[in-house]
């Protein structure tokens, strides 16, 4: 018989009642005191669930003393038993640890395997979605169904009404305001500040009364006064920014990951997600009350600016690069990189317009007055001028060269000026109304991707992809 803890031969050997197991009486009887179970099976045991194996033997005496052979053979044993204690503690922790590592590296295998199929499944879902096209409501593109056209809710599409009849009232008539630059004035203007930002790699530029927001590639942004000539705020938005739009007290950054970054005093109040894939362009109904973005998975969504919610959305045939709400609030301009200017009534979605430019719009924006929308595309050296009055190759109404290629387009208030920016410079088109002539009053060399007008069009700010801003005005 062989002890089941030490493996030896037992001087006390007693059997187990439950499971049939030998041991040495001390070593069994140590190991209930101290785990009250049985090595063997891990079920409950007691002191009472032992049985003595009776065998005839000669009773060794007691030892005198530790100073004798055998008290220090009995304290060996007793060291013995302890050590022997000690090392099935040891294995039984051994094992339960292997097996708790197993479980471990097993669940982590799984969730890399399922993180990894979700990223499959998500990039095959932003890719079909980037292929489909709408037709009727009908979606089409490799059997992937999308929602059809989802249509302003009745408040705010009542509140565009509203904003329409408000607006267009006196449109026609309005006369120029008191004050504003005249064209002797845009042909003296000249570099009268200019400010290296920190945003490298820097995309678009937006005004609000005297100060100027801006974001870059890099995920930073920059608050810009523009009467001080200093930077106001840095901001870290943390994602590539790919245009900028400031309305009210706010400033929203469109990212390169779809979303839709919102600012107010300096720090980020919302997020809105609702793009598959890099969003390109905003722009601010003038009612205050929606947003617009379109992206490159051809979708063009309308937020309501006071839920801080997706209001309606629709899809394009194209994916979409550019994007302007009309001055009276009740149409929306979309570029295309089909070369396609698309225009669609806010309340609706619904299309009601095309305008052909021949190659990916770069950008584009409405005039003042209502009747004009000028646009250009990548690789163009030439603005056109459509009248939204007229259709088909009868509504382009002026063909402007530039002499290079235009990123950014900016309109005055006063629909006089149209500014133009480009890696070959800045130029200010001149419409003449009363001869119903346009002229080009002034021409810099300066390499920008962003042009804004300032307050009464008397300066003209522009941004370079160094995040180098620049101050056009009449030098005093």
């Amino acid at each position: 018989m062989l002890c089941g803890i030490s493996g030896e031969t037992p001087q006390e050997p007693v059997v187990s009642k439950k499971s049939g197991v030998v041991y040495e009486k001390r070593l069994i009887e140590q190991y209930i005191n101290e785990h009250g179970t049985e090595p063997s099976t891990g079920e409950a045991l007691t002191a009472d669930d032992i049985l003595v194996i009776s065998s005839s033997r000669i009773v060794r005496p007691r030892p005198p003393t530790l100073t004798s052979i055998p008290a220090l053979l009995a304290t060996f044993q007793n060291e013995w038993d302890n050590l022997a204690h000690e090392t099935y503690n040891l294995k039984e922790q051994l094992a339960r640890t292997r097996e708790e590592l197993a479980t471990a590296l097993y669940q982590h295998d799984a969730a890399v395997r399922v993180i990894a199929r979700l990223k499959e499944e998500r990039d095959e879902a932003r890719e079909s979605l980037s292929k489909v096209t709408i037709s009727d409501g009908v979606a089409n593109g490799e059997e992937m169904v999308v929602d059809s056209v989802e249509a302003l809710p009745e408040a705010l599409a009542e509140r565009v009404d509203e904003v329409h009849q408000s607006l267009s009232k006196g449109r026609k008539r309005r006369p120029i305001p008191s004050g504003w630059a005249t064209s002797d004035d845009i042909s003296s203007f000249d570099i009268t500040a200019s400010s290296a930002l920190p945003v490298s790699q820097a995309t678009s530029i937006d005004l609000e009364g005297s100060y100027a927001a801006l974001g870059g590639l890099k995920g930073e942004a920059a608050i810009y006064s523009i009467e001080a000539d200093v930077l106001e705020r840095q901001l870290q938005v943390n994602e590539a920014v790919t245009n900028t739009l400031w309305s009210g007290a706010r400033v929203f950054f469109a990212t390169s990951q779809g979303n839709v970054k919102v600012y107010e005093a300096g720090n980020e109040i919302a997020s809105l997600s609702e793009h598959a894939g890099p969003l390109t362009s905003l722009s601010a109904h003038p009612g205050a009350d929606i947003l617009g973005s379109v992206g490159a998975d051809k979708s063009i969504v309308f937020y309501d600016l006071t839920a801080m919610k997706r209001a309606s959305r629709a899809f394009a045939d194209a994916s979409l690069t550019t994007c302007a709400f009309h001055p009276d609030g009740h149409l929306f301009a979309a570029g295309a990189v089909s070369g396609d200017v698309k225009l669609y009534m806010t309340k609706s979605l619904e299309q009601a317009a095309v305008f052909k430019l021949g190659a990916p719009v770069e950008a584009l924006t409405f005039s003042e007055n209502g009747f004009w929308l000028a646009a250009t595309a990548k690789g163009q050296t030439t603005v056109t001028i459509f009248d939204l009055r007229k259709e088909g190759d009868a509504a382009t109404a002026k063909v402007l060269e530039t002499g290079g290629s235009v990123q950014s387009l900016a309109w005055d208030y006063s629909g006089q000026y149209l500014a133009t920016g480009g890696s070959s410079g800045v130029t200010v088109q001149q419409y003449i109304k009363s001869s119903k002539k346009w002229s080009e009053p002034f021409r810099n060399s300066t390499a920008v991707v962003g042009v804004r007008w300032g307050e009464s069009a008397r300066k003209l700010l522009a941004v370079n992809d160094q995040g180098v801003v620049s101050v056009f005005g009449v030098k005093e």
